[in-house]
């Protein structure tokens, strides 16, 4: 019995940590050469503190074309009942989003480094942007990063490196809407994973067929050897 409570436990621990609900996160893939993608959902409160400018897709999608993204989708979605705007989005390079109308929330830094690649910033409300009350200060909110090689060091990620090269950073919402900032960090590979994997496999073709080729040139040379006529 005392096995199968602890075996019950520890389901519903891990289950809770991937079942955490963020009132306002941005969520980015991240490319090695700087290039990605994001999604950024939020409750309309939270997203004019920390956007500024009316919280509605129509809005949003011009702030974000505005700030030279890709924009695939911005709408309204819902949760328990409760409206959070939406917008996915690609970029061609994560360091020109700091700053820009879209992510006067945000600083950035994604450069080469002793060899490697290192990210670095904070996120933090403008303090020219009205906080919402109410509600809206309740929760949790998070910067998650999606990054495309092995990870070398971070700062202080939430849960550190989760499956699939996942960084996750979170507070509460209502410490960020005082004004804390929200740092994040990761030094890691400047070889993708991806490209890692595909020149290995390249790596190991050529290997396989260069045996086979041996195999056959060693083969043609012991037949050549075999069919040439013997002295009397």
């Amino acid at each position: 019995m005392s096995l199968r409570r602890g075996a019950a436990a520890l389901l519903l621990a891990f289950a809770s940590r991937g079942c955490v609900a963020y009132e306002y996160e941005h969520e980015v893939w991240l490319r090695a050469d700087g290039s990605g993608s994001l999604n950024v959902t939020g409750r309309p409160g939270l997203w004019s503190a920390f956007k500024g400018g009316a919280a509605t897709p129509e809005a949003a999608r011009a702030l974000f074309e505005a700030s030279g993204l890709r924009v695939r989708r911005a709408d309204v979605t819902r949760r328990d009942g409760r409206p959070y705007l939406f917008v996915a989005a690609d970029f061609a390079d994560v360091n020109r989003l700091a700053g820009s109308p879209a992510f006067p929330d945000l600083e950035l830094r994604f450069v080469p480094e002793g060899g490697r690649l290192k990210l670095s910033g904070e996120w933090k409300r403008p303090a020219a942007t009205p906080a919402p009350a109410g509600e809206d200060r309740d929760g949790l909110m998070a910067v998650r990063f999606h990054l495309p090689s092995k990870i070398y060091d971070h700062s202080n990620a939430f849960e550190g490196v989760e499956r699939g090269n996942i960084l996750s950073w979170r507070q509460d919402v209502s410490a960020a809407l005082a004004g804390h900032p929200l740092a994040f960090g990761a030094t890691m590979d400047s070889r993708s994973i991806l490209g890692s994997t595909v020149t290995l496999f390249a790596w190991a073709i050529a290997l396989a067929l260069g045996l086979v080729a041996g195999a056959i040139l060693l083969a043609v040379r012991k037949g050549k050897r075999s069919a040439a006529p013997r002295p009397a």
